[in-house]
Parts: structure tokens; sequence; C-alpha cells
């Protein structure tokens, strides 16, 4: 064991020369360790399904009464909203925070949420990337009520890429900045004690906060929630919401066979032989929004009994060194989910929310749907569906050759979405460009089987297949 451990130890040496050089803290340099270990030992990170069994009933939000909305408002000037900020929505060809997209009426994400942040009365915090920084804090400075005591951001970190061949730190000197890869947004919880933005909270006196993805419009401030939490004491609790179709290659929310402990599977977890089981939406029913609430206190007292080092389910994730090219050198990142933490806290709970609550931005699928009328911006800055919509949820189908890049969307739709209020389903094959006031209705499928592009007239109302 002992001279396992000291290979293990030399074969991490260039990695933490690496990372001293970069100026990683110890601590962040302490935790990739204990993953890389895990991998050099044959470590996959799966959750077999063997082990796991499926959640229950649970408090469902809808239900609570009217007491924990009194209690929640109480608590809101001891509340931070704390948005992760750190996505370069590469996906879709950016090169910039996708927070900062407009995504209504004139407003990015950035300002509907820098808005809810002033209704609220709370601060706002943001959890950046290098890349995603200063035009992030840039565009806050038309916020100077956000501007306060408390600052504005804090910094994730970043951790070597791994060669797959040799396990060793890649090398990649075309670019040498995809050499490095965020360690997922499980980092919140180190890069909050590495910028002393938890000591801060706490000295400033705030106990609760409340997460999100700045992709997702449909996380706000609940008071009924934050009454349940404060109410209840509890440490730590997550929102789940009923698992669809389009949601079962997401992370599902489960029970430890062992000790009944409340954990968090994503889908990089799951051994292949199980993933029948893993996109079964009846039988794991709910999937994680990646919308958390912490207790500020409950978080410092795990981090301090724990050393600073989580040990968080490993998640390891199979990409190329340059993402946008395949045949370029294949690496592991190693990265851990934020809910995942769900397994450290005694106590911990989850509750059952409405879809309303997880409304994030992807792709450009999702993209062109927050941009029609499908969702409208209410006088208090929520994005939510349009009260005229009678159908239910819409399922949109972008040709990727076409639509995949938010220019590329834009180009397409120069005046804006179409209609889409009274759309089922969108599906585009081929290259098409759209006119103004074009109204969607039904299932609409449109294919164009020509080389060139097609133009849709002003004004023009489409329904079923329309063959080009």
């Amino acid at each position: 064991m002992g001279d396992n451990m000291f290979k293990q130890t030399e074969k991490f040496l260039p990695f933490a020369h690496l990372m001293q050089s970069a100026g990683i803290p110890d601590i962040v340099t302490k935790n990739f360790e204990h993953y890389y270990n895990q991998l050099v030992e044959g470590g996959t990170g799966f959750i077999p399904e063997a082990t796991i069994k499926p959640i229950g009933k649970l408090p469902d939000s809808k239900t609570f009464a009217e007491q924990l909305v009194s209690i929640g408002l109480a608590a809101l000037p001891k509340t931070v909203l704390l948005k992760l900020n750190g996505g370069l929505g590469t996906g879709m060809g950016l090169d910039k925070a996708k927070s900062l997209l407009t995504i209504k009426e004139g407003l990015t994400f950035l300002d509907i949420t820098a808005h809810q942040a002033e209704q609220s009365g709370i601060p706002l915090v943001l959890m950046n990337s290098f890349a995603t920084q200063a035009d992030s804090l840039t565009l806050l400075k038309q916020y100077p009520n956000l501007w306060g005591a408390i600052p504005l951001d804090f910094l994730q970190h970043k951790i070597p890429k791994i060669s797959q061949a040799d396990l060793s730190p890649v090398h990649w000197p075309s670019n040498p900045e995809l050499e490095w890869c965020p360690p997922g947004h499980g980092d919140i919880y180190l890069a909050l004690v590495t910028s002393g933005m938890l000591d801060k909270l706490l000295e400033a006196g705030y106990e609760y906060v409340f997460v999100s993805n700045a992709d997702n419009l449909g996380a706000v401030i609940d008071k009924a929630i934050l009454g349940y939490l404060v109410d209840n004491q509890l440490p730590f609790l997550i929102e789940v919401a009923d698992r669809t179709e389009a949601d079962k290659k997401g992370g599902h929310l489960a029970q430890r066979l062992s000790d009944g402990q409340l954990i968090l599977r994503e889908s990089a977890q799951c051994p292949e032989s199980d993933q029948a089981t893993f996109q079964n939406i009846t039988y794991h029913a709910y999937f994680n929004t990646n919308n958390l609430w912490l207790n500020l206190s409950a978080l410092k007292t795990i981090l301090q009994s724990s050393d600073n080092t989580l040990a968080l389910p490993m998640i390891r994730n199979s990409k190329t060194v340059d993402p946008t090219d395949a045949r370029s050198t294949p690496v592991y990142q190693l990265e851990t989910a934020m809910g995942s933490v769900i397994a450290l806290f005694q106590g911990a709970q989850a509750v059952r929310v409405p879809r309303v609550r997880f409304a994030p931005v992807k792709n450009t699928n999702d993209f062109l749907a927050i941009r029609s009328d499908l969702y409208t911006l209410t006088a208090d800055f929520r994005v939510v569906l349009n009260p005229q919509r009678t159908l239910g949820p819409i399922a949109i189908d972008l040709d990727s050759r076409y639509y995949k890049l938010i220019t590329d969307l834009e180009a397409r739709f120069p005046h804006g979405a179409p209609s889409l209020l009274q759309c089922e389903q969108l599906t585009i094959k081929g290259d098409f460009k759209f006119g103004r006031n074009i109204c969607l209705q039904g299932r609409v499928k449109l294919i164009n089987r020509s080389p060139q592009q097609i133009e849709l007239a002003d004004g023009v109302v489409i329904t079923g297949t329309q063959l080009y």
C-alpha cells in the first residue's frame, strides 16, 4: 500500500509543479490530487444501480403554507443570490459569458438577474471564470445599487487536463490555455474559501445563499422555499422537478441503499449497463435543477471538519484537448457537481418544484424558444411561460448545420423569433431564412432539400410539414 501511494505521489509531481507555477491555491491542488489518485487506481466515478434506490414522495413547494412566505421574507435580509457565471457558451460559438446574450426586451440574462436582485434588495454574487469576469463586471456597472460591501464576484479555479494515454499533464503548445479546464461547478465550495467570500458573507451577517445557473431565468428567489429552509433548520436544500423525456440524460436524485442518504447521480457516473434504468423517468422520477439553498454556517462547519477536502463524487469526462477538434489528444477532465454535496450534509433535503423554475438555455433550440412569444418578461423581471399558452412544452429541433451557432441562428432569424405560441413541435432540416411576423402553428416540419437557402415571406402562417 505504501509503495503504491509513493508511486501515485511521484506520478502527481508534474501536476503539483504545474499548478504551483500557475498560482493555484494549495487546497485546490490537494483536492485535485485526491481525484487524480482515484483515476490512477482505475476509478471511474461510477455509481452503479445496485447501490441506490429511487426517491419516494418529496415535499412539494406548491403546497407550502403561507406562513413559510412570511418566514422567508424575514430571512431575506440575511440571504445572498449567487449565480454560476463561468460558462462561455462555446457550444453555441460564443467567446464571452453566455449570460451576456440579449434575451428579452433588449436585456441580457445578467441584466434580468441584476434587476431581480435589486427588487429583492439582496446582494448579487457571481462565480466567474477568468474568461467571464471582466465583461460581466463591466455590464454590472449599470447597476450601482448592487455595488456594496460584499464583492460582486469571486473566481472559480482551473485544473490541468489529463492525457488518457499515460495520465500525464497534456501538452498543447499551439494553445496552452486548452491544457486547463474548470473542475465543474462543485468547485464553488473551495472557491468560496480561497477567495475569502465565505468568511466575508458570514462576517457581514449573511446566513443563507441561493445558488443557480446564470442561464436559468426560472431560478428566482422563492420566499416560501427560503422559509422552508429556515423553519426546518436545514443545512442544505436542493430543488428537483419531475423528469420528462427531455431530461432522461440529465442528473437525477436517488438514495444510497447502505444508509438512505440522498445523493445525486450524473449521466457520466452511470455505468453503460445501467443506462436504461438511469433513463427510466418513471423509476428515477426527479431531476436536479441545479437550484440549491445553503446554510452558510453549516457549510463552513463541514469544510472545516474535512480540512477543505470535501471528497465529492468524481465525474470522469472523456474529451479531446481541443473540444473543436475530435482528432486532438484524448484527455480526461475530472469534475464534481455542486449538488452532490447533498451526500455530505446530515439532514439535507430535496423539495419538488414546478418546471418553471428550470428554464436554462443550453443550445440554440432553447435560445429560440425563450426569445419567442412562448415566454414573457414580467414587471418584476421574471421570465415566465406566456399565460396565453394552452399547449404543453414545445419540442424544437434545429438543423445543427445551419443553426448551431448563435451568429448563424441570428442571420436566419434577422427579425427575431417567429411566433411559437401555438406551436407544439418545430423541426427544421436545411437552410431557411425567416421574414417578419411569421407564425408557426401545431406540429411544424420545414424541410429544404435544395442546397440553396429558402426565404420565408413576411407574415406567413405555417402548419404541418412543408417540403421545399
